[in-house]
């Protein structure tokens, strides 16, 4: 789905002169947080290269008393691939993987595959022809155990690209889980393992930890939306199979140490020099995105957000200044209703001294989703108006062609409407059905009521018309 991708945040903002970065972020976050609906926030900012404030509101989990604070780990979501660029950035600087070699170099279940010929430049910079939808079809995966991720890999060698290499710059989360066991493959380590060697502990990320499959109660409990509100997840449970693509559980403090060890300017778990080709333009065929970094030029920022389950997240950097800031928030956004992109970016602007406007009016998004969720009700009315009219609508079936013309033609419609609500809507919007249900359970359910309901009221329409006789009404 379209939030799924972490879409394009603070790309009209442009730098103000002067402004102070990081005052007044309380006054932000009491003026953007209720609109949010999230439960809690933390965030942190890095300026001139120092962790200059943290801050935090709020409860883990609604209903509970435990706040929420700068060290509350939360689930990074697609910032967590950064980190997997940047192990593989490791071992490119230690001669175990070369960035333009192919995928089946290193993974022999890829060898002689659809996808083997794939580079893992290509794999990094989202321009391996593999799809947004084919990447988000991974979310619905909930096999589980220590060899999630080498499994759910062992199926990717059979997807075939949805285009050709370098074809064009496609968001997909498949080519952060290929590089994930990449990286197990080559290191001889598990992904958590790794990671959790050679990143999280050197920069000094004691509050933060790689997704293990296990229930860890010490988290930020997700929220999902739930009809105007949001509703907690049952428990925090994390999935080994997703964590090269957004299974870092890192606290906002934390992150900021990261983001310090990407902007030193030192050589340290990466050479100064990787860290900068990370913050760079991939290839031609990527000029807004880097190595697991989205590229901002028109504000000069580097960044990722990343969105799972009741967990929102934005990581900016400036690196020609030397400042970065990171949002956790442990709520999702609804469609149009309860959305968090503008508490994030307002928070971020005001710590980095950006300009921003604010989000664009989501009035046609609320329309759509008041729409979807009045639909199955008005074809419930519907079918019971056809019942006590039935007379009427059974004298159709007689009336000639046109009678039979307006018993059958909504039937086509409906039919038509929920072929595009269950083929359309996960083709334009990235995600199937059973994605956007477990990111916006309000919204997946709406979906399909109505296109459920619309088919049964045409068909219950029908089935009055040509049951009975005619008779007085």
């Amino acid at each position: 789905m379209w939030r799924l991708l972490a879409g394009v945040v603070l790309g009209a903002s442009a730098l103000v002169p002067g402004s102070a970065p990081d005052e007044s972020i309380e006054g932000v976050i009491d003026a953007e947080m209720p609109a949010s609906g999230v439960p809690g926030l933390a965030y942190a900012v890095v300026t001139d290269g120092e962790i200059t404030s943290a801050g935090a509101r709020g409860v883990v989990r609604r209903g509970g008393d435990t706040a929420v604070t700068p060290e509350t780990p939360f689930v990074a979501g697609s910032i967590s691939k950064s980190f997997t660029a940047l192990a593989v950035m490791q071992l490119v600087e230690a001669g175990k993987v070369d960035l333009d070699t192919e995928v089946s170099q290193y993974l022999d279940g890829f060898s002689g595959k659809p996808a083997g010929g794939v580079t893992i430049r290509q794999l990094l910079s989202h321009t391996s022809g593999l799809s947004t939808l084919q990447g988000n079809a991974s979310h619905t995966d909930t096999a589980g155990g220590m060899d999630a991720l080498e499994r759910q890999v062992d199926r990717l060698a059979d997807v075939t690209p949805a285009h050709a290499p370098d074809e064009l710059w496609e968001y997909s989360n498949t080519n952060y889980q290929i590089l994930g066991r990449v990286i197990e493959v080559v290191s001889g380590q598990d992904y958590q393992t790794y990671v959790a060697t050679n990143i999280l502990q050197p920069v000094g990320m004691e509050h933060s930890f790689v997704a293990d499959g296990e229930v860890h109660e010490a988290m930020a409990t997700g929220h999902r939306p739930w009809f105007g509100t949001k509703r907690p997840l049952p428990e925090n449970t994390t999935d080994r199979a997703t964590a090269p693509q957004g299974g870092i559980i890192a606290s906002a403090s934390d992150l900021a140490r990261y983001m310090q060890m990407m902007l030193n300017g030192q050589d340290d778990v990466l050479s100064a020099e990787g860290k900068a080709q990370m913050m760079r333009p991939a290839s031609t065929s990527s000029p807004f995105y880097g190595l697991g970094w989205f590229i901002d030029s028109g504000n000069r920022t580097v960044w990722h957000s990343g969105s799972t389950p009741g967990v929102e997240t934005l990581a900016t950097m400036i690196p020609a200044e030397n400042t970065a800031v990171v949002v956790l928030v442990n709520g999702g956004s609804g469609l149009g209703f309860g959305e968090t992109a503008q508490l994030r970016n307002a928070i971020t602007a005001r710590a980095l001294g950006l300009d921003y406007d604010g989000e664009s009016s989501r009035i046609w998004q609320k329309v759509l989703f008041v729409s979807l969720v009045t639909l199955p009700i008005v074809y419930l009315v519907s079918m019971i108006w056809a019942w006590r009219h039935r007379t009427a609508i059974r004298a159709k079936s007689q009336a000639g062609l046109s009678g039979r013309f307006s018993l059958w033609f909504p039937l086509l419609t409906t039919l038509v409407a929920a072929g595009a609500i269950f083929i359309l809507v996960p083709r334009v919007g990235g995600a199937p059905i059973g994605t956007i249900r477990l990111f916006t359970p309000d919204f997946g359910l709406a979906l399909i009521a109505t296109a459920v309901t619309g088919v049964l009221w045409a068909v219950f329409r029908l089935g009055v018309a040509y049951t009975g006789r005619p008779g007085p009404d």
